[in-house]
């Protein structure tokens, strides 16, 4: 395995990467909230794209992994700063962007900023706008008085640490909404979604897969794969996903 670098990002922020192969189009990977790039499925596409000898980028958000930050200092349009950042210094040409939950999220907000370089999409879990969605929408008034008072709420997670949401992510999850407004990909897009997913429902893939625009875009549901999306027949599925999205390309 590669040694991991470093490049700083025009907002003073240190995000930690891995980049290899010389083939475009260039795989980004995007991890989800808390995750980094030493994760299940960043791994296996880097061993993908390796075999092929294509170009690949996997970096930690700030607040996430090696990268500089605490998680709690963050929010969606930090990470989407720094998923520019990374984009811009470490790679040239089409992209093909894989986002998982809300690396799923910043995968669209890549694509509404920069749409002219986007070759290809790929979905685990998309999860947009699940700030608003999903922790407001579902917060107790005790929980949004507590954002205005303590400044962040505390919500439990099934495999580590509660999250800390702090009154800065709910408002500037606000100005990065992506399924209020037209939203067009013009590339293949691939949305993978399992149906005992208890974090992002199947209800909101469809939401997602009704509302962008485009004319080469579709969802597919795996019955009974988990939030994880990582067993073997999940990740064989995120590769055949990928090179169906490279082929035509």
């Amino acid at each position: 395995m590669s040694t991991t670098q470093f490049i700083d990002t025009p907002q003073g922020r240190r995000i930690a990467y891995h980049k290899s192969g010389d083939t475009g189009p260039t795989v980004v990977f995007l991890g989800g909230l808390k995750s980094d790039m030493q994760g299940t499925k960043a791994i296996f596409l880097e061993e993908w794209c390796q075999a092929r000898g294509q170009s690949f980028l996997r970096f930690d958000y700030s607040g996430h992994g090696e990268s500089s930050g605490t998680f709690e200092e963050g929010c969606i349009g930090d990470w989407h700063q720094d998923t520019l950042a990374a984009v811009d210094a470490l790679t040239t040409g089409p992209l093909i962007v894989v986002g998982s939950s809300m690396g799923g999220w910043q995968a669209l907000l890549l694509a509404r900023a920069i749409p002219e370089r986007i070759a290809g999409m790929v979905t685990i879990a998309a999860a947009p706008d699940f700030t608003e969605d999903g922790y407001w929408a579902n917060f107790t008034d005790d929980q949004k008085k507590a954002l205005e008072t303590v400044g962040h709420v505390e919500l439990p997670s099934d495999c580590m640490e509660p999250y800390i949401i702090t009154k800065k992510m709910i408002e500037d999850g606000r100005n990065q909404l992506v399924l209020r407004s037209t939203l067009a990909l013009n590339c293949p897009v691939r949305f993978l979604q399992g149906t005992a997913d208890t974090a992002v429902s199947t209800t909101t893939a469809v939401q997602l897969l009704e509302h962008v625009q485009g004319d080469n875009i579709r969802l597919t549901l795996v019955k009974g794969a988990d939030h994880r999306f990582s067993d073997d027949a999940c990740l064989k599925l995120i590769g055949r996903s990928l090179k169906c999205i490279i082929d035509e390309g």
